[in-house]
């Protein structure tokens, strides 16, 4: 169980640094809970698959479309829940900059993601960029 836990999360990080929505839709239940943290334009828990997208969608919208997956990182694994380190980077027409490391933890059951939590290392900068 650990190891395909493991190889979903690797495959959902490597489309989402592809940009693949196809196949990140496949890894991603339909009944997804993204707790996504902060006090900004995308924060708060998401319910679903559709609302995970809209989260995305806002996220580039926000970010001019640059917002990219830069690297992940230190995948560590506790039966089904995998951690991993992944570093953000975007920049707005504007100039301002996101240069962020998350931890973020995923549930994988039956090789869906069914649960995401996010825990950033610099909130106040993330609140900050994402702001409207």
């Amino acid at each position: 169980m650990e190891n395909q836990s493991k190889q979903t999360v690797i495959e959902f990080l490597t489309s989402v640094k592809a940009i693949d929505l196809e196949k990140i839709g496949q890894l991603l239940s339909p009944g997804v809970n993204w707790s996504q943290p902060g006090n900004n334009e995308i924060s708060g828990l998401k319910r679903s698959q559709q609302e995970v997208f809209g989260m995305v969608g806002k996220m580039f919208e926000l970010s001019g479309n640059t917002l990219q997956l830069d690297a992940y990182h230190s995948i560590s694994l506790n039966g089904n829940r995998v951690a991993c380190l992944l570093h953000w980077i975007a920049e707005k027409p504007s100039g301002e900059k996101l240069d962020v490391y998350n931890i973020d933890i995923y549930t994988v059951e039956n090789g869906k993601i069914c649960n995401v939590e996010i825990f950033s290392a610099d909130q106040v900068q993330e609140d900050g960029f994402w702001k409207n």
